[in-house]
């Protein structure tokens, strides 16, 4: 329930979803336990940020020689030469951060990284669902879809994907329900290499509910709905 309470729409959609899930027969149990993951913050973007440096090296090696791209640092030069039709709104900060940081051996990303996975495996989604005995955990996947504001940025008011993505475990989203045309998810996520338990569970909720309408590529939303 931490997950809920940013968005009235995605509410009434979610409460919705739960309601057929339970009618179709699941047990539900209400838990705002995974709060505490929430604490995993700055570690994350710790993570990120050195992951980010290896692993966009790792990729660019694989273009091969011809590739003039070799590094993180390869991209920000180019960024910054090639501003005017690159970065036209927006600048390359988080880029420039990560560049600053050292190897996946340095202290600070090893501690940050073992917050991340006490926090959202051992003390979060494992320790939620041994406390209640859950087969999985579900939530609204994230707000109402927005527009890129060139001022003020994207306006993402919440979400329930970080305790999967930071812990590694699998999640699957499935379409939930509209509010005014636009979509909203429902995630079924768990403990590790439960891929198939949530895949039979999404697949289950989608035919039991068919809320999936195909897109309509719409000029605006639908004020109807």
């Amino acid at each position: 329930r931490n997950f809920f309470g940013y968005h009235r729409g995605v509410d009434q959609v979610a409460e919705a979803a739960l309601a057929a899930i339970k009618e179709a027969g699941a047990t539900l149990i209400d838990t705002e336990d995974l709060s505490v993951t929430e604490e995993a913050g700055d570690a994350e973007t710790t993570v990120l940020q050195y992951e980010l440096k290896h692993d966009m090296a790792a990729y660019l090696s694989r273009l091969g020689a011809d590739s003039p791209m070799k590094t993180l640092k390869d991209l920000i030069e180019f960024n910054e030469q090639n501003k005017d039709r690159e970065m036209p709104y927006f600048g390359q900060e988080f880029f420039e951060q990560a560049e600053e940081k050292g190897p996946l051996t340095e202290y600070e990303y090893i501690e940050a990284r073992a917050k991340c996975l006490r926090l959202t495996r051992t003390e979060g989604i494992d320790a939620v669902m041994d406390r209640h005995e859950l087969d999985c955990i579900v939530a609204p996947t994230m707000s109402i879809p927005c527009l890129t504001d060139l001022v003020n940025g994207d306006h993402w008011l919440g979400f329930s994907t970080s305790p999967a993505a930071v812990s590694g475990y699998p999640s699957i989203t499935v379409p939930a329900g509209y509010y005014f045309g636009l979509p909203v998810g429902l995630s079924f996520f768990g403990r590790a290499w439960s891929e198939s338990r949530l895949i039979k569970f999404a697949y289950a909720f989608e035919q039991a509910t068919r809320f999936r309408v195909p897109p309509k590529f719409l000029v605006t939303a639908d004020l109807t709905v």
